[in-house]
């Protein structure tokens, strides 16, 4: 994907014609190059939140006795692309900076580093459970992530492992009675595959209980504890009942140390909705990014006609009024909507985008690390400095299209804001001077007025 980038425009640049050829740069964000006359040259590349005003700063007349970088007679020709979101600048920097000086001087140059995972060793004799950032084309399967650090990873490794009885050590084992073992199984933490304290087969079933929990974020044992407690308190059985609770808050703890993202690397998806660049064309869109397999794709443009999103919600606080309605779309009298918008309604558009997301080409270890990296980045931010929205599969596997389209409206319309609480005693007592200037005036239909004004809270005209 990223050797098959290119830059949406491309300017011819000269020193003479620097003014009018810097009028014609949007003042958007975005992601531009400055190449030389030297077809050989390396260009200059970045991003900036205004290109205009950052080219200007490049490449205007530089001020006297200014050590500011200026290359106004290096540059030959511009080329850059619109963004619409933070996330789609560093994603479209990291495929130029790949396209341009290749993975490794684009890993540097972002400052990426592979995420840390769990690696659960599957095709050991006796697997074993262990952080690593390290990712290999056999293992990715049994790779559990990406965390947002390391520190992160081994507290979700050791609260789970607490669980079970499975190794905890590194050597290659090869068991016998005399070997001397080690702390956890004096803690009885270890059911001591190294001593032979357990069979081959009785192992390999504590194995598959820990890899079940891994898969399923702790809801394979958290089901069984719960069926059993249930059992115990029908039948009467409340001590058993009240430690099998006890152990259900304990799982639970363990499993709330690992965000709802941590999955198998082949199974990582997620559709992350952001801002669409601004082209003047539409701006009821949004820009949709699909995370398949650990790399990122898009952006693919989804219309939001026909989702209507209220911008201002009721002083109460209902959740009604902030939130997108689906309409379908009518056209006017004399008036014609695309064909694409009038054929189909908001939900089958967010599945063709969908559809078009999939399928991306393949990539290699590199390139998926980066992709982590990346969303990694973003992912964990906290919540009020993170733009965009991160939808997950349903269960079965199906996406959430609805929420999909509620969340592009929302990055369309933006937050719905709080209307000003409605002064009620105020509109009480204006509602009582206007009643007792009207009697002094002598007017009959006040009993008709009065009432109008005290459901508005003001005075009509």
């Amino acid at each position: 994907m990223a050797a098959n980038f290119h830059f949406e425009k491309t300017v011819p640049f000269s020193s003479e014609q620097a003014e009018e050829i810097l009028r014609s740069i949007p003042a958007l964000p975005g992601v531009f190059a400055l190449y030389g006359e030297q077809a050989n040259s390396e260009p200059y590349l970045t991003r900036a939140a205004d290109l205009r005003r950052r080219m200007k700063r490049l490449l205007a007349p530089p001020e006297s006795q200014s050590k500011r970088l200026n290359l106004r007679d290096r540059v030959a020709r511009i080329e850059y692309t619109i963004t619409g979101s933070e996330f789609e600048s560093t994603l479209t920097l990291y495929q130029a900076a790949s396209s341009i000086f290749g993975h490794a001087e684009a890993r540097r140059r972002l400052r990426l580093h592979t995420p840390t995972f769990l690696r659960f060793t599957a095709e050991n004799e006796f697997p074993r459970v262990y952080a690593t950032n390290r990712l290999s084309k056999r293992g990715l399967a049994q790779m559990y992530g990406p965390f947002p650090s390391r520190a992160a990873a081994e507290r979700y490794c050791d609260a789970v492992l607490d669980l079970f009885k499975l190794r905890r050590c590194h050597e290659d084992l090869a068991p016998y009675p005399e070997h001397p073992g080690c702390v956890y199984g004096e803690m009885k933490k270890c059911i001591e595959p190294c001593k032979q304290a357990c069979t081959q087969e009785q192992y390999a079933a504590e194995a598959a209980a820990v890899k079940a929990f891994f898969d399923t974020r702790g809801e394979s044992m958290l089901s069984q504890i719960a069926t059993d407690r249930d059992r115990a308190s029908e039948e009467m059985e409340f001590e058993r009942a009240a430690q099998l609770h006890e152990q259900y808050q304990k799982v639970k703890t363990a499993a709330s140390f690992a965000d709802e993202i941590i999955q198998p690397v082949p199974n990582l998806r997620a559709v992350i909705v952001q801002k669409a660049a601004a082209t003047g064309e539409r701006e009821d869109e949004a820009a949709l990014f699909l995370l398949s397999a650990g790399c990122v794709v898009g952006p693919e443009r989804l219309s939001t006609l026909g989702v209507r999103a209220v911008k201002e919600q009721t002083s109460v606080g209902s959740s009604l009024f902030a939130q997108p309605l689906m309409l379908q779309a009518v056209p006017l009298e004399g008036e014609a909507l695309e064909a694409a918008d009038t054929a189909s309604s908001p939900e089958d558009r967010a599945r063709t985008v969908l559809k078009a997301l999939e399928g991306g080409p393949a990539n290699d270890l590199a390139m998926l690390s980066d992709h982590l990296s990346l969303f990694r980045r973003w992912y964990y931010r906290p919540e009020k400095q993170r733009a965009g929205e991160v939808f997950l599969p349903n269960p079965d596997g199906s996406w959430p299209v609805r929420r999909i389209l509620r969340g592009a409206a929302r990055q369309v319309l933006g937050e719905p804001k709080p209307l000003p609480d409605v002064q009620r005693e105020a509109s009480k007592k204006t509602a009582k001077d206007v009643k007792t200037r009207i009697l002094h005036e002598g007017r009959p239909d006040v009993e008709r007025v009065v009432p109008v004004i005290t459901k508005h809270g003001s005075e009509s005209e």
